[in-house]
C-alpha cells in the first residue's frame, strides 16, 4: 500500500480559499476536514474487528475539530460511556494484576477477591485501518465539501474543478 495520495483540483480549491477572510478559511476547512474524517468515522463504526456488544463504543466514536494559529485539524475520538476501552482495543493489553484499593475488594465471577489477573487482550486496531483504509476517500469527501461550500456559501464558481482521486 503506497503512503500517497493523488488528488486533483486542490490547488485551484486553495487558491480560492486563499481569497475569503480568515475566519472564513477556518470555517470552511472545519466543515471540509469534518467531512473527511466522517468517511473514516463511518469505517471504523462498522468494522468487524471486535465486538460492541452494546454498541455504545461505536456510537462514541465522535468526530471534533480544533484551530490553532493557522492550523485547523479533525480528529477522531471514542467518547462516552464506553470510549475509554477504545485504545485498549486498538492496542491490546499485556496480562497484569489488578488490585483492590486498600480496605477494598474485588467482586468477579461471584467471589470477593484482594487481586485478580487479568490475562490480557490481543490487539484488535480499527481506528488507525480506518484511516488507512479511506485516507484517499476522505480527502477526495474534504475537497467536495469545500468544492460545494465555496459556490454555495460563497459565490465563487467552482464548477470547472474536478476532484478525483486515484483508485
Amino acid at each position: 500500500m503506497s503512503n500517497e495520495i493523488h488528488v486533483t483540483g486542490l490547488k485551484e480549491l486553495a487558491q480560492f480559499l486563499d481569497e475569503l477572510p480568515e475566519k472564513i478559511q477556518k470555517n470552511v476547512m472545519r466543515g471540509s476536514l469534518r467531512a473527511g474524517m466522517k468517511v473514516v468515522q463511518e469505517e471504523a463504526k462498522s468494522t468487524s474487528a471486535f465486538a460492541d456488544k452494546t454498541g455504545q463504543l461505536r456510537a462514541g466514536l465522535k468526530i471534533g475539530t480544533k484551530s490553532r494559529g493557522g492550523t485547523v485539524t479533525a480528529s477522531l475520538s471514542a467518547k462516552g460511556q464506553h470510549g475509554y476501552i477504545a485504545r485498549f482495543i486498538e492496542y491490546g493489553v499485556k496480562p497484569h494484576v489488578i488490585s483492590a484499593k486498600e480496605g477494598g475488594a474485588l467482586a468477579f465471577g461471584g467471589g470477593v477477591f484482594q487481586s485478580v489477573k487479568h490475562p490480557g487482550l490481543k490487539p484488535h486496531p480499527f481506528m488507525r485501518p480506518a484511516l488507512d483504509g479511506q485516507a484517499q476517500n476522505a480527502v477526495v469527501a474534504a475537497a467536495e465539501y469545500m468544492k460545494d461550500r465555496l459556490a454555495t456559501k460563497h459565490g465563487i464558481d467552482t464548477s470547472h474543478i474536478f476532484i478525483e482521486g486515484d483508485e
